[in-house]
């Protein structure tokens, strides 16, 4: 399965949906912070989830409950730069056990994952979109039943094109 991202629209089979992206749209990410949604092809590696906010859920992709001290590291000073992290943290990182319902679910794109490059951009994630589609810092949000549908159908093989 494909997954395309244009326009502020994503598509998956035979749905097409609004989706929200990073505040300066899709292009060449160039570091940490930009709030550009890079351009190119990604799978996803890893879904997180919130056991207390979603039911159970059947997936062929490796699934990791969210617990309260977990993070994601997005300070480049840090050995743990763009990886899931455990708090207490002595680096910048980003909470995922949240009050808003934003990372209720998080698909992990394999955006500078291997290797990872410092101040590259960390942290691109499809996850569930505010209210009125906000513009995000970079990731990609949809609405939380559409997150659910796409992860019925995602495999480790998808392809998530964004351009």
């Amino acid at each position: 399965m494909h997954i395309f991202i244009k326009n502020k629209k994503l598509t998956f089979d035979k749905y097409r949906i609004k989706c929200a992206i990073g505040k300066r749209g899709i292009g060449n990410k160039r570091k940490e912070g930009d709030k550009i949604t890079p351009k190119g092809k990604f799978k996803i590696t890893t879904i997180l989830y919130r056991g207390d906010r979603v039911s159970h859920f059947k997936s062929k992709i490796t699934s990791i409950l969210i617990k309260k001290n977990m993070g994601w590291c997005d300070d480049p000073k840090s050995k743990k730069y763009n990886k899931l992290i455990k708090f207490p943290f002595k680096h910048k990182a980003e909470r995922l056990f949240r009050r808003d319902n934003t990372y209720d679910i998080i698909l992990v794109l394999n955006y500078n994952l291997r290797p990872v490059v410092k101040n590259k951009g960390s942290a691109i994630f499809i996850h569930v979109a505010k209210k009125n589609f906000q513009s995000t810092l970079g990731c990609i949000a949809v609405s939380k039943n559409n997150l659910k549908k796409i992860i019925k159908k995602v495999t480790k093989s998808t392809i998530v094109n964004i351009n």
